[in-house]
């Protein structure tokens, strides 16, 4: 048994007044003795096959709300029925829900604790590695709408958030690299000393499990610093979409058959390559880091992204302004900055040619 002692609680503040992150070595235990008077369960379908045995109790309350968790169900269009589901099931604003999967589970539990009753506590279990290395802490939900991705969403914290590393095994290798994606971003933003470690250590972050579990307390760690000091996505926690602009126009552009954490890390690598043409980031930068993010998406590497449809998808990121793209680019002294990009014929020779020749 790995020991999780070593890692204390984090504790994030927020204009909601805090909310904490702890490990725990079983969740299935812990979640089979909820008292579920006053709970409804969110709770990621496939988990629910999964772990059918392990959350037996839990799954035979009435209380439960099984959803499959794609972006399809993500999105504003489906918020009636899940508004509906919940007040057939006795739903009262005292009471509180629990979200177990992963981001998209959260996203619809965050959103939906926000609007009804105009406020409801909520309690995360993260299921992926994405979700624990990552999106759990930061207050936001995002809801699809309109073909837009994200483009809805609230600042609505858990009350508390309970991270359990063995519900990772079950994850694809897909799906672990995925997770891996938001991990290696985070490392980089932090500065290139940070990614060169995990870039070490990243054949080993599927095989020892203490390993990983200190790459996601540190990811959470090196977040938490950002997100406490501008919660609201003002000024410095933009910084956190880096490879975000490009790696939804990815996604949109593919009919996301890329995952969100693989398009991530094209994300970051297209950021860096256009960092390099544009001189801010040396060759050798560059090629140490496309390095590590190629193995992350090796596989990915020749599937067919639609150069004109990524333009007018990128072209569509909220971030933008004034008719210019905002990116986060990153640069030699290890720092990510935001600059506003002209959608040009540079910018799409740039984009060109990483499609047809950086990646492959």
């Amino acid at each position: 048994m790995v020991d999780l002692h070593v890692f204390d609680p984090l504790n994030i503040q927020s204009y909601k007044g805090g909310y904490s992150l702890n490990f725990s070595e079983n969740i299935f235990s812990e979640l089979n003795n909820i008292n579920s008077e006053g709970i409804h369960f969110i709770v990621d379908e496939n988990i629910s096959k999964l772990y059918k045995a392990e959350l037996e109790n839990l799954l035979s309350s009435p209380s439960v709300l099984l959803i499959q968790a794609s972006e399809e169900n993500k999105s504003l269009e489906k918020i009636p029925f899940y508004v509906k589901s919940l007040i057939d099931r006795g739903v009262r604003r005292h009471h509180a829900l629990i979200a177990i999967g992963g981001g998209v589970i959260q996203d619809i539990t965050a959103f939906l604790a926000t609007v009804l009753f105009r406020g409801m506590d909520w309690y995360f279990y993260p299921t992926t590695l994405l979700a624990q290395a990552d999106s759990c802490i930061g207050s936001k939900s995002s809801i699809n709408a309109c073909d837009i991705k994200n483009i809805l969403g609230t600042f609505m914290p858990p009350k508390k958030i309970i991270i359990d590393t063995q519900v990772l095994e079950t994850l694809s290798d897909i799906d672990f690299r995925s997770g891996i994606g938001e991990i290696l971003k985070i490392h980089l933003i932090d500065g290139f000393h940070a990614f060169n470690c995990v870039a070490n250590d990243y054949r080993l972050l599927k095989t020892d499990k203490k390993i990983l579990q200190k790459y996601i307390y540190d990811s959470l760690k090196m977040k938490k610093k950002i997100i406490e000091e501008d919660e609201f996505d003002k000024t410095i926690r933009n910084i956190l979409n880096f490879g975000h602009s490009f790696g939804h126009a990815i996604e949109a552009s593919t009919r996301y058959a890329i995952p969100h954490g693989i398009a991530v890390t094209f994300g970051v690598d297209m950021a860096n390559y256009l960092s390099l043409n544009l001189g801010k980031l040396n060759k050798s930068n560059f090629s140490k880091a496309h390095k590590t993010l190629a193995l992350n998406y090796q596989e990915f590497e020749k599937h067919p992204i639609p150069l004109d449809a990524f333009l007018k998808s990128i072209s569509k990121d909220k971030k933008n302004s004034d008719n210019k793209l905002k990116l986060i680019l990153n640069n030699d002294l290890g720092r990510i900055e935001i600059v506003e990009q002209e959608n040009n014929l540079f910018f799409r020779n740039v984009c060109g040619d990483y499609f047809e020749k950086i990646r492959c």
